[in-house]
């Protein structure tokens, strides 16, 4: 009996050590301690260990990052203090942790490359040209005999982008008319290359002769362009290459993401503000300014926003400098800016607090939701507008991404993408590998 009971406060003296070496900061500390860790060059980040002992640190590579100062394979240091990881050049290391010969915790480190961009903030008009024109309804067609969609019998669907017809290259709308026409008059069928999604499919289609106007037609409402403003992000100094809007353009008929065929970016200036309200998104008005001026051009439209080269830097930026850019990991709750326009073309800086970060190791919308504290944004936009997308977040004096989109029942509130993946749709990779991102509304 004498022994059973003192098995039994044996076994509850365990647990309860074990509960307060769990709840330990020490404890917490070491098991939280990563295993990867990327750094920008010339950045500077402290790992805690937290154990109230002297220990060794052992760096591999002492030529691409310092620790507590020493540029040596081996150093004592206290790890109760936090240890100060210095990079100094581009390259990989490993960090291993040790006390009397017990390895204690390690962690492999990324050195990247500094990286800097200029942000921008000022808005933008954006002008874009499809990769041949988009399907984005069927109609009847009127021939005296019957009323037929011609597009809609051959099979075609809203969405459906037509690429090619007998074999040539569709730019815009005034080529389908002369085609279709053309192969009207010679009582032959048109053979169309369509894309649906990721397909190409061929299909054949017989024009009809609309009698009101003795015009052959298809039956299909198509579009050949879109145009809109939004907010430019950041431009690289060294290559041109721009990000702006931070999500996907798409049709407005069809939801479809717009494929390029060619586009433009030009000057915009803002001319007016719809107030956001619950329910009801605001908008940026605003005339494109100079249009023959052309800042840029437009090669992709991804849920991360559109992309390009530059051919001249905007004027009025609020940073005229190549500012860091911050990891996606580096991100954190608190305090931010905002770089936007809300009268003419004036770019201005906007409190916001990051109030949410969600970490992602492969691209992604929607990793961090903001909300907009600035009193004086919020009496002039009532928050998030429409137009607002692309306006890059400061944090820290980093560049750590753009506002993407609005909550329609709070428009004080909405979400925003990491610079990481900007910068590598631009072309300017930071991780070398790539994921896939969901297709995410407008703000």
């Amino acid at each position: 009996m004498i022994r059973h009971n003192r098995r039994k406060w044996m076994g509850s003296l365990l647990l309860l050590i074990t509960a307060l070496v769990v709840s330990s900061t020490p404890f917490r500390d070491l098991t939280s301690f990563p295993h990867e860790l990327r750094l920008m060059e010339g950045s500077l980040q402290q790992l805690r260990v937290s154990v109230p002992v002297m220990g060794t640190l052992i760096n591999s590579n002492p030529d691409i990052l310092h620790v507590n100062g020493a540029k040596t394979r081996e150093v004592t240091v206290d790890l109760s203090k936090p240890l100060s990881v210095e990079p100094r050049r581009a390259g990989q290391a490993q960090l291993q942790v040790k006390w009397h010969n017990v390895p204690l915790t390690a962690v492999n480190v990324n050195v990247l490359p500094d990286l800097r961009v200029i942000p921008g903030g000022q808005s933008i008009g954006v002008k874009l040209q499809t990769a041949g024109v988009l399907v984005v309804g069927h109609h009847l067609v009127d021939t005296g005999k019957e009323k037929v969609s011609p597009g809609e019998r051959a099979g075609i669907h809203v969405g459906d982008m037509i690429v090619k017809i007998n074999d040539l290259y569709i730019n815009d709308m005034n080529d389908v008319k002369k085609l279709v026409n053309e192969a009207g008059e010679r009582n032959t069928p048109v053979q169309l290359l369509v894309v649906r999604g990721k397909e190409k499919l061929n299909m054949t289609l017989h024009p009809a002769k609309d009698k009101k106007d003795n015009e052959y037609r298809m039956g299909l409402y198509i579009r050949d362009s879109a145009a809109g403003v939004g907010t430019l992000t950041f431009i690289d100094p060294n290559t041109k290459a721009y990000g702006a809007l931070g999500h996907v353009i798409s049709d407005v008929d069809t939801g479809q993401a717009i494929a390029v065929g060619d586009g433009q970016i030009v000057a915009a200036s803002v001319t007016s503000i719809e107030k956001g309200q619950s329910g009801n998104p605001g908008e940026k008005f605003a005339r494109f300014y100079n249009e023959s001026e052309v800042l840029g051009t437009i090669t992709k439209n991804t849920p991360f926003g559109i992309f390009g080269k530059m051919k001249e830097q905007p004027k009025r930026g609020l940073y005229n400098e190549p500012m860091p850019i911050a990891l996606a990991e580096q991100v954190k709750e608190g305090p931010a800016k905002i770089l936007t326009v809300v009268d003419g073309q004036k770019v201005e800086e906007f409190s916001i607090e990051i109030v949410n970060v969600v970490k992602q190791h492969f691209p992604a919308t929607k990793g961090m939701i903001i909300k907009v504290t600035d009193k004086r944004l919020l009496e002039k936009t009532g928050g998030i507008v429409q137009g607002m997308s692309g306006s890059p977040i400061i944090q820290d004096g980093k560049i750590v991404g753009a506002v993407t989109h609005v909550f329609v029942n709070d428009p004080t509130s909405g979400y925003g993408c990491y610079i990481e993946w900007m910068l590598q749709e631009a072309g300017i990779p930071v991780r070398s590998q790539q994921g896939k991102a969901p297709i995410g509304s407008a703000a």
